[in-house]
């Protein structure tokens, strides 16, 4: 098994920071909704300004708002305006990797959605793998 990225939300601009809230991280659902990104499922977070990389849970904020705020422990490690990249990750087989269709929005400085990707694995000869990542509308992975 090896482990791969699922959803990320990229350049999403941090909103606030709340060292006294129990810890997570508080995104706009519509935001992970549309990339597949669910409640309390674990996350890691890479901080572009300051090179922090931690790992915490998601829980949905208010829909709509363009949120992202590092609670508890989080918070000592972005602050508003740091922009993040959030990734969701699952296991799988590498024969299994052209089956996925990982998706991707990135932001602006606002928060609201900029591009929408999909990263698209091709499998090739020889158990060789070509990438590419594919602008505008989500692709739907294939059926197993």
């Amino acid at each position: 098994m090896i482990k791969v990225v699922r959803a990320k939300l990229h350049c999403l601009r941090v909103t606030d920071a709340n060292l006294n809230y129990q810890g997570s991280i508080t995104l706009d659902p519509e935001h992970c909704e549309a990339v597949g990104i669910y409640p309390l499922e674990f996350v890691e977070i890479w901080n572009k300004n300051s090179g922090a990389r931690i790992s915490t849970y998601v829980i949905y904020g208010e829909r709509g708002s363009r949120c992202c705020v590092l609670n508890g422990s989080a918070a000592r490690s972005c602050q508003p305006g740091d922009e993040v990249i959030i990734a969701a990750s699952w296991y799988c087989q590498p024969t299994e990797l052209a089956t996925l269709r990982p998706r991707v929005l990135t932001f602006n400085a606002d928060n609201g959605i900029d591009r929408s990707l999909t990263y698209d694995v091709t499998a090739l000869d020889g158990g060789r793998f070509d990438f590419a990542i594919r602008e505008g509308v989500f692709l739907e992975p294939e059926p197993a």
